[in-house]
């Protein structure tokens, strides 16, 4: 309806309603995306439930907004729930106001999505500059023949018996078959000394020679690994081993396009287009230090161009639509290494890193030592870049402040840079943190803080009538440490007091959803803007509109229990070294080391651990803290070894397991 005559008769109940979601999509695109509406009619419009990031397609769209008038541009972002649509003249732009607003459509799911337009006065995207492929990164166009393709294709027995060495491996992301070496992911490596029978195919042997003839490959591959993704399915990104295999690596995509992206340490994204058919070669700096990965997803974003068929996605959101994935198999070919490597990326290579990564502690003493190397020291390091990331305060924290008497005297124990040290006016609180840098942060914000351990804070027992302790008792190395952190917040407690704990969940999905972590992949650029990842704005427009219509990047050094192109798995690490974890991406051990990559040229210190800086290439430090994810239950597991306390609540908050807990 025009809102220019909204007032001349009365609106009926089902017009009522319409304008209530016709208010809150506006309401909500000002709020999440700072897109402003105004009320009197346009050649522009913003489209609400009409984009990318809910399963709208530039082919489903365009030819619902041209039955309006002549479209001059549709701008669809990436990941975003809502579209730009351009007329050549304001009438075609009322009509499609009038004619569009409330108009159901079906996505690329078959899912029914009603449209909400607003008038806005012009459209502004700030488009990321072009990028270029990682450096060593070649794709090479119908690199086979599609009769070709099917011959390989049939030639994969997935039905094969179980017995058999070469058998496929159900994995949570897909199957897989190893030829040549089986991948071990307990280690992230190949047994050199047990090669499997038989080798590689024989049928793979005319394209490999083809290969090396033309110089795509410089090596004949000994290992194979044969992967199937079904729609929806995807690998969390990796590097591939420096010390299991040579510089080679090449993927062949057969039955379905796919779009793989590539991370580099300092957190520029590169989406790739591979199309079916082509094949994947990667050399020097994209095989040694550029992460690659597919995210799980069942459409891709991609260029509606039909020149573009692989490369680069670029961010012309003029440009933009979705592709269906469909059923897809790589056929992904190394060469086993039998020297050492020497490439030109030895910090970030493990074998010319001459220190190892941490051991897990077995004894007290040891613990220490970890917490003050992975823990202390780092945080000194990075607490202005730390402090400035750390801005918004949690809901729920919030509101567990907020909710304590007025005149209660409580204590932030890890208060960090001390964001909740002035929620509650009304509130007596006092922080306390390891880091003297953060405690300095607190005091120029005009908190009361103070240094100490967690596990002796000097402060009378029974004279608070609250705690907190946000992400801290997670940093703790053993069981032992952990509850004693939880005795001493205990006993600063009266009797009646209450504390509130968060500690980091291994559990980053939880009840089918994304923790925001998961969901936060970022393209830095020294911008902000998000690349081809779910992102929590898309998250948060859908969610404030629920009746409208049916994530510090950093890398590391391979982690031992990380995934390669042939699989990942979650079981245990076999041996005492922690494993390095890959940033914005699930936990596959309770124990591990999480990259802070710092920002800025900080004024004073080195790296205090054995992995960074990361060559020459990246002058950024990359700092490795110390952390304990735990799994669900674990926490109040915890809490019940310690004596006079009752669980009041436990709950689940965006990848975080969390309690309140009361002293008797």
């Amino acid at each position: 309806m025009d809102s220019n005559h909204q007032s001349n008769y009365k609106l009926s109940k089902t017009e009522k309603k319409f304008l209530r979601k016709q208010i809150k999509a506006k309401h909500t695109l000002l709020r999440h995306e700072g897109i402003e509406t105004v009320s009197y009619a346009t050649q522009s419009l913003v489209v609400a439930n009409g984009g990318l990031g809910n399963g709208v397609s530039r082919n489903q769209l365009l030819p619902v907004l041209e039955k309006c008038g002549l479209v001059d541009a549709l701008l669809m972002p990436p990941n975003k729930p809502y579209s730009f649509a351009r007329y050549k003249t304001t009438e075609e732009s009322k009509r499609a106001y009038v004619t569009l607003n409330g108009k159901e459509v079906v996505d690329d799911l078959g899912q029914k999505i009603i449209l909400y337009l607003n008038f806005v006065e012009k459209v502004q995207w700030k488009e990321l500059r072009p990028q270029a492929l990682p450096p060593g990164l070649m794709v090479v166009e119908e690199i086979i023949s599609s009769e070709e393709e099917k011959m390989l294709l049939e030639s994969v027995d997935w039905t094969e018996d179980t017995d058999n060495q070469n058998s496929q491996k159900s994995l949570k992301h897909r199957i897989v078959k190893h030829f040549g070496y089986e991948f071990h992911y307990e280690n992230n490596n190949v047994d050199k000394d047990k090669p499997l029978s038989g080798g590689l195919p024989d049928i793979c042997d005319s394209f490999l020679e083809k290969w090396l003839r033309e110089g795509y490959i410089k090596h004949k591959p000994d290992q194979m690994t044969i992967n199937q993704y079904e729609p929806g399915q995807g690998i969390p990104a990796h590097i591939d081993t420096h010390s299991a295999f040579e510089d080679e690596i090449v993927s062949l995509s057969l039955g379905s396009e796919i779009v793989m992206d590539f991370k580099h340490p300092d957190g520029i994204a590169v989406p790739v287009m591979l199309p079916r058919r082509s094949l994947l070669v990667m050399t020097g700096e994209s095989r040694y230090l550029w992460t690659h990965g597919i995210t799980c997803r069942k459409f891709d974003t991609v260029q509606a161009s039909e020149s573009l068929k692989s490369g680069i996605i670029t961010s012309d959101v003029g440009d933009l639509t979705l592709s269906k994935r469909g059923l897809r198999t790589s056929f992904t070919f190394r060469k086993v290494r039998q020297t050492p490597c020497n490439c030109s990326y030895p910090l970030v290579c493990d074998s010319q890193r001459k220190e190892t990564p941490p051991s897990f502690p077995e004894s007290d003493k040891e613990a220490s030592r970890l917490e003050q190397e992975y823990v202390h020291q780092v945080y000194e390091e990075i607490a202005g870049h730390f402090s400035s990331t750390r801005h918004t305060p949690w809901p729920h924290i919030v509101e567990f402040l907020k909710a304590l008497p007025s005149g209660s005297i409580v204590a932030d124990i890890g208060c960090g840079n001390g964001k909740y040290l002035g929620i509650n006016k009304e509130l007596y609180m006092i922080g306390c943190d390891r880091s003297q840098n953060l405690v300095d942060i607190c005091r120029e914000r005009q908190f009361q803080a103070f240094v100490c351990d967690a596990l002796a804070v000097p402060v009378r027992s029974g004279s608070c009538d609250a705690c907190i302790s946000i992400a801290v008792i997670h940093h703790f190395a053993t069981a032992e440490r952990r509850v004693a952190a939880l005795q001493e917040i205990v006993r600063l407690l009266r009797p009646g007091g209450k504390a509130l704990i968060y500690v980091w969940a291994m559990e980053q999905e939880y009840n089918k959803q994304k923790s925001k972590y998961l969901r936060g992949n970022r393209n830095s650029q020294g911008k902000k803007e998000e690349m081809n990842s779910d992102t929590s704005v898309q998250r948060s427009l859908v969610e404030q509109m629920p009746d409208m219509g049916s994530g510090d990047s950093a890398f590391s050094v391979p982690r031992i229990n990380d995934s390669q192109e042939g699989g990942c798995n979650s079981r245990q690490v076999s041996n005492s070294k922690l494993p390095v974890h890959v940033n914005r991406t699930s936990f596959y051990s309770q124990d591990v080391l999480v990259p802070w990559h710092l920002k800025g040229n900080p004024d004073k210190g080195k790296p205090v651990e054995p992995f960074g800086p990361i060559g020459s290439q990246d002058p950024s430090p990359v700092f490795h803290r110390y952390y304990h994810v735990f799994r669900e239950g674990e926490l109040e597991g915890a809490c019940r070894t310690v004596s006079d306390v009752r669980i009041l609540q436990s709950y689940y908050d965006q990848g975080n397991w969390c309690v309140i807990l009361q002293k008797a």
